[in-house]
């Protein structure tokens, strides 16, 4: 089993986990918030919200050598389902149909720092 970890520049080491993890060409990426790296906090909306947790993924993905057209599942959380149109018109841009991951869209209990959207990913290479 070939198995190796991915971590940002900026990945706390104190944090008890890794931005992702490379299993024989398979990415399993953690999950995050989108905060604003600017301020360190969630943004004032949904969508800008949104498009903060995307790029994230953008980043560690492109860490790896991957892209998001990699991807094969995402999960969302999501304290207040009332949030999907938003999520969903930010996530849409990143991907081009019909070549879109499977998902999952959850219903959830309170996220950290108050965020309306935490994802994980898998992706795999090829």
């Amino acid at each position: 089993m070939s198995k190796s970890y991915v971590n940002l520049p900026d990945h706390n080491p104190a944090w008890p986990f890794s931005d992702g993890v490379m299993v024989n060409g398979t990415l399993y990426l953690s999950g995050r918030i989108g905060v604003d790296p600017a301020t360190s906090k969630v943004p004032d909306t949904a969508e800008a919200e949104a498009g903060f947790l995307m790029e994230q993924f953008v980043t560690v993905l492109k860490a790896a050598e991957m892209t998001m057209d990699d991807l094969v599942y995402v999960t969302i959380y999501c304290p207040d389902v009332a949030h999907w149109p938003a999520f969903n018109s930010v996530y849409a841009k990143y991907f081009t149909v019909p070549n879109m991951p499977a998902r999952a869209f959850i219903g959830s209990g309170p996220l950290l720092f108050g965020a309306r959207f935490e994802m994980q990913a898998i992706a795999a290479k090829g």
